[in-house]
Order: structure tokens, then C-alpha cells, then sequence
């Protein structure tokens, strides 16, 4: 089959091979991959400034149909589609973290498309504990973005504090950002939205997905748009995305006494911030990484629901031999969520 592999350590080493089909055991599935979104990790793992495993297939945000089932594997049946958390391919045995719902710091924990095989191909093998069942009515295109919209969802639901009638700065309009700008509009809050002249296309789907103002930083008077915007008072959350040095001194100096500052942009350096301001107006500061699986049966739930409609995130559906083509799209921040489809 064939299937974008990463084939060996350092920048680069990324092509369309052929690979083996994967074998079913007894207590695991196969699934036919039916979308597989484009995430920054898998930019990364291309650019070796995240860890990985080679030879490994990338791609690990992916919804597919059971095409064979393992012998000792119960309520799984031929044809049923679901959508997968990669994220749990590997964890550590007998740890603390994973007993308490929190796998993401597992010391052992290896996820799909960096760690082991992911679903850049046609056909993947996993666990069926590892198994989301679709809600009705939802798409397979939209179950393949369940795992970035659980990142959203854990930000804004899970470690965001915020009341309606709260002012929120969004600082980064990539992918997450933007989901979490959908969580933060069903929440009816009002969010100024922060992104940089790269981010023309980006900063129109915030508006579109009910954005109160978006500001261009480095053109743009963010402090003073923040005076403006809340006659004063500054914000009283801020949720970092763009793992950028500028846009966590925006966030800090945006936040009104007593606020609430999240980080889950990633850096890969050491920053210099305003971090006096964290006693001077007794900040708090979270970080947010990945979800849990409560995580991950609360987006289900907001799917089936219909809460939040993620079709407009799709921006473009490309064949897997267009794979870098859309990684492409992605460096020049010229779309949302891509859609390989094998």
C-alpha cells in the first residue's frame, strides 16, 4: 500500500513508499482510513523538530471503516466507522497518569504518525479501546477532525475559566486557534482575535466563525486595541496558539487583574517576558496539551449535538500523493484543515 513515510532521522526524508499492509491480531483491528487531516506535528515531524520514530508512516488525525476484526476483539463489527485516538498507540504500563485519565504525560507514551505507524495510507491497525464511534448524522469527513477539535475542546471546556459577558484575546489563528475561536463563539463570549500579516486568510474564517474584532500585530496596536475593546479593562482571558515570543507579551499585557492567561502554542526555545505582571496583577497561568479520553466523548457529544458545525474548517481535499502539496499549504498559512484522502 502506499503511504507517506518519514524513512529516517533529520529535515526532510519524507516520501510516498510502497509499505506492507498491516496484520490484524487477535485483539486488535484494521480499519480503512477514509480522511486524514494535515496537523503542524506532522510539519514537524518533516522538519525533525519533533520527536519521531522512523521508518514511520505520519498521520494521526484520521477516521476509517472496520475492515477486519480480531478474534478476541467484542462490539466491533465488520463496517462500522469510528474515529481514532492515536495519541494512546503506546503508553506506559502500571503509570499514574494513565490511571487518572491524563495519559498525555506518560513517560512511554509513543502516539500515531511520529511514534508508530499513522494513517497517511490506506489501511492502519489499532486498538479498539482506541475506537470513537461516529454520532449519527456526523460526516467522515468531520470525525477525522475529532482529534485537533478534542485539543479545542480541552483548552476552552476543561482548563479555560471564562463567564459570559468575559472579553477573551485569541492570540494565533492557526487550526487550534481557530477551533477554539468556534468553542468560544457557542459560548456567546466576545473574542478579539490576534495574528500576523501571513495570517490574512486565517483572520477572515475568525470573523467568519464570530470573531468580535481581529487585529494584525505588528501593524496593529494590539495594547491599544485591547484599551478600546474593553473600555479599558483589558481581558480577562488569553489563549496563546501562536507559540510566538510577540504574542505572549500581547497576551500578559492584555490581561486585566485576576485573569487567566493559557498557553498552548509550543516554542522550542527559552522566552523573555513580561513575567513581573504574573504577581503585579496575580495572573494565572495554565498550560493546556492534548485531551484525555473524557475529553474526546465531550467532542463526540458537541458533534452529535450539534453545538458546533466543523465542515467550514475543511478548507482543502487532496489525494495522498498531493501529500506534500498540502504541507505546502500549511507552511504558507494558506489553509485551515486538509483532508488526505487515500
Amino acid at each position: 500500500m502506499k503511504a507517506v513515510v518519514k524513512y529516517q532521522k533529520g529535515k526532510g526524508h519524507v516520501e510516498l513508499r510502497d509499505m506492507p499492509e498491516p496484520q490484524c491480531t487477535d485483539d486488535r483491528v484494521i480499519l480503512e482510513v477514509a480522511h486524514c487531516g494535515v496537523c503542524g506535528t506532522d510539519l514537524h515531524v518533516y522538519s525533525d523538530t519533533f520527536r519521531n520514530f522512523p521508518p514511520v508512516i505520519l498521520g494521526h488525525e484520521f477516521s476509517g471503516r472496520i475492515v477486519e476484526v480480531g478474534k478476541n476483539v467484542k462490539d466491533v463489527k465488520l463496517d462500522d466507522t469510528f474515529s481514532v485516538l492515536g495519541a494512546t498507540a503506546v503508553v506506559g504500563e502500571n503509570c499514574e497518569y494513565v490511571e487518572m485519565g491524563e495519559f498525555m504525560f506518560s513517560k512511554g507514551r509513543r502516539g500515531m504518525g511520529h511514534g508508530v505507524n499513522g494513517a497517511f495510507t490506506r489501511y492502519t491497525c489499532v486498538r479498539p479501546d482506541q475506537l470513537f464511534a461516529i454520532p449519527k448524522d456526523v460526516t467522515l469527513e468531520t470525525a477525522a477532525l475529532v482529534e485537533p477539535f478534542a485539543v479545542a475542546v480541552h483548552v476552552v471546556e476543561e482548563i479555560a475559566d471564562h463567564k459570559i459577558g468575559d472579553t477573551v484575546l485569541l492570540s494565533g489563528p492557526g487550526p487550534i486557534g481557530l477551533l477554539c475561536m468556534k468553542m468560544l463563539a457557542a459560548h456567546g463570549l466576545k473574542v478579539i482575535v490576534v495574528g500576523t500579516e501571513e495570517d490574512t486568510m486565517r483572520l477572515e474564517m475568525a470573523k467568519k466563525y464570530g470573531a468580535d474584532s481581529v487585529y494584525v500585530a505588528g501593524k496593529d496596536d494590539i495594547q491599544q486595541a485591547v484599551e478600546t475593546e474593553t473600555d479599558g479593562k483589558g481581558v480577562a482571558l488569553a489563549i496563546e496558539c501562536a507559540g510566538a515570543e510577540a504574542s505572549v507579551v500581547n497576551c500578559m499585557n492584555a490581561l486585566k487583574p485576576l485573569g487567566q492567561y493559557v498557553q498552548v502554542g509550543h516554542f522550542g526555545k527559552d522566552l523573555t517576558v513580561p513575567w513581573d505582571l504574573v504577581a503585579f496583577r496575580q495572573l494565572r497561568i495554565h498550560g493546556s496539551v492534548g485531551y484525555t479520553k473524557q475529553t474526546w466523548r465531550r467532542a463526540m457529544n458537541i458533534l452529535g449535538q450539534k453545538a458546533v458545525d466543523l465542515s467550514d474548517v475543511i478548507t482543502h481535499r487532496l489525494p495522498l500523493v498531493d501529500w506534500y502539496q498540502a504541507f505546502d499549504l500549511m507552511w504558507r498559512k494558506q489553509a485551515v484543515k486538509i483532508l488526505l484522502n487515500p
